[in-house]
């Protein structure tokens, strides 16, 4: 579920627990809607992320690693000048809602210490980040005009206007009185009567504290005692800050689903996996659904070309699968040619067809055969035998241009796949580059500088790394995110290596770092393969073979190879699966 307001309270007050006093070291912005803040407090480094994204908004402490880009962004540059080497001197949720406030101290150009507020609100696509002074926008994160909103704009210099509050029960004004005149005015589910009451609460939050309020998993507010349920209610809220246990709701594939501040008595608790801190588990729960997203968007343009592609070449293939089809007529022209010079003599003048003995046939039929009549029966012969030659230069071009067709599908098949799998820009540069080595795409040119001059050339990238596994007993798998990968580590394996690949599809070359793997390292490196692949472990057939086997022709595309002596298993494999791989 996205962070709501209850969430937000037990994350405020574990920062504000953590990070209070703390220094701040660097402001780097890893990407446009997102700022992460090193912060010394307590004698350790602490990265806080904040993140405006519309479907990843959140506020915690990170372990994961972001690359910056190469120049820092103009927002990032000005939260180092107002920001850096400050300390943070308060953190708190503002009335419950999903606003964070963060009160820094921090010196300016003349020396003199003054509070600068950065508010993180979480509203779904009108999430923001914005840094205050003197109550004015030094500026935003996300921009926002007149145009895009009459309400409230976020610009700097403007004055900064709070979100506009919700006509509910701020959770730490609770009461029991106002929280009966609320609810007296509704009926239905308490769930919802719950949501619609008190600031902050989702409906799986409403639920939560509806199923501890009654033992029900659903009621209707009518059939409750309201003065009693209140004071239930209020008592649950008061002592909500003592319950904090930060746990991870798990789906039935063994993966995370959903993070919850304190265990839910709602949920099957076999389900529910306990963490150190909500950080931990927010950070788990979010980043590879963020990076999965981030470069889903990120890709958009080039899918579309490899789609666009994709089309172009199957039209072309259908194309040329018609010209081999006219074309596999060509030994009809032959034979009728040979009929025509051997049995000339059978056909009478003026004749517009003649059947004629078919001695190539083995069971001694006929055949008929249209003529010209302006033509003598040689010249007719000659006629088919041209017909004939044509055809078959035909299908010879016909069958070269398949061929290359063929190969460009798989191309761009492999780069789709490829995207996908993605999780850096280093890995969407491979993709890229795979097809300006296979003449898809034009590579970027260094062009012309100044004076005619050409540009220097830029630095050249590290290579991306594959992924590595271990298996139980020790043994390294490496898996080939995408072609280029794939040519390395089959290209860097052993001989004697095990090498694995999803049969007749995309996917990933797997090197099992062993000639005869034990049974369960076998089975491990043949999901990873499955999984790895256009079929996602869902019954692939996966063939697997030493790598003295496989062979990679003069000329072919990044990752392309062949391969014998292989055994073909099918496997079939989940998500949940491969995570516990990763963590192995």
């Amino acid at each position: 579920m996205p962070m709501d307001g209850l969430t937000l309270g037990f994350m405020a007050r574990e920062l504000k627990e953590t990070l209070n006093g703390g220094k701040i070291e660097k402001v780097n912005q890893p990407e446009k809607d997102m700022l992460v803040l090193l912060i010394h407090a307590q004698g350790k480094n602490h990265k806080l992320l904040l993140s405006a994204a519309p479907s990843f908004a959140r506020a915690h402490l990170t372990n994961a690693a972001y690359q910056n880009p190469a120049d820092a962004p103009m927002f990032c540059m000005l939260m180092r000048k107002h920001l850096q080497a400050g300390r943070v001197t308060g953190l708190e949720q503002l009335g419950g809602d999903r606003v964070l406030k963060i009160t820094v101290e921090s010196k300016d150009e003349l020396g003199d210490t003054a509070p600068r507020e950065l508010y993180l609100e979480l509203m779904g696509r009108h999430s923001n980040l914005t840094l205050v002074k003197d109550g004015r926008i030094i500026d935003a994160i996300r921009h926002v005009s007149g145009d895009m909103s009459r309400v409230r704009q976020a610009l700097p210099g403007l004055p900064f206007v709070p979100p506009p509050v919700q006509d509910k029960i701020d959770p730490a004004e609770l009461t029991e009185e106002a929280l009966t005149e609320k609810l007296a005015a509704l009926s239905g589910p308490l769930d919802k009567a719950l949501a619609a009451s008190i600031r902050g609460l989702s409906p799986v939050a409403a639920r939560e504290i509806a199923f501890r309020a009654t033992g029900l998993h659903r009621t209707e507010l009518a059939d409750l005692n309201i003065p009693a349920l209140t004071q239930v209610v209020c008592a649950f809220f008061r002592k909500m800050p003592e319950i904090a246990r930060p746990t991870a709701q798990m789906g039935p594939d063994g993966l995370m689903a959903d993070v919850l501040p304190f265990p839910y008595l709602s949920l099957n608790p076999d389900l529910q996996k306990p963490y150190p801190t909500l950080s931990a588990a927010l950070d788990a729960f979010y980043f590879g659904r963020d990076r999965r997203d981030r470069m889903n968007q990120k890709s958009q343009s080039l899918k579309r070309l490899i789609k666009t592609h994709l089309e172009r070449d199957e039209k072309k293939l259908a194309l040329q699968e018609e010209e081999l089809t006219a074309s596999a007529k060509m030994e009809e022209y032959r034979i009728a040619g040979e009929l025509l010079t051997a049995q000339g003599y059978l056909v009478p003048r003026g004749a517009e067809t003649i059947e004629l003995p078919n001695f190539y046939d083995p069971s001694g039929g006929t055949v008929e055969i249209a003529l010209d009549v302006a033509l003598t029966p040689a010249q007719n012969a000659q006629k088919y035998f041209k017909r004939y030659r044509k055809a078959r230069v035909a299908q010879d071009l016909a069958n070269e241009q398949k061929e290359k067709t063929l190969k460009e599908i798989t191309l761009l098949e492999q780069a789709l796949f490829d995207l996908e799998e993605s999780e850096t820009e280093q890995d969407m540069a491979d993709v890229r580059k795979a097809l300006e080595d296979g003449g898809i795409v034009k590579p970027a040119s260094a062009g012309a500088g100044k004076g005619g001059k050409k540009k220097p050339k830029p630095p050249k990238k590290p290579e991306s790394a594959p992924l590595r596994f271990e298996a139980p007993d020790g043994t390294e798998i490496i898996v080939g995110k995408n072609s280029a990968q794939n040519d390395r580590v089959t290209g860097a394996a052993r001989g004697n290596d095990t090498w694995l690949h999803a049969k007749d599809m995309p996917g990933s070359h797997v090197i099992v770092k062993a000639e005869h793997p034990a049974p369960e390292t076998l089975g491990m490196a043949l999901r990873l393969a499955a999984w790895y692949s256009r079929g996602k472990g869902a019954a692939v057939p996966v063939d697997y073979t030493l790598r003295k086997n496989v062979k990679k022709p003069g000329g072919s595309p990044a990752g392309f190879v062949i391969y014998t002596n292989q055994k073909t298993v099918m496997v079939s494999t989940t998500e949940g699966e491969i995570a516990t791989m990763k963590k192995l």
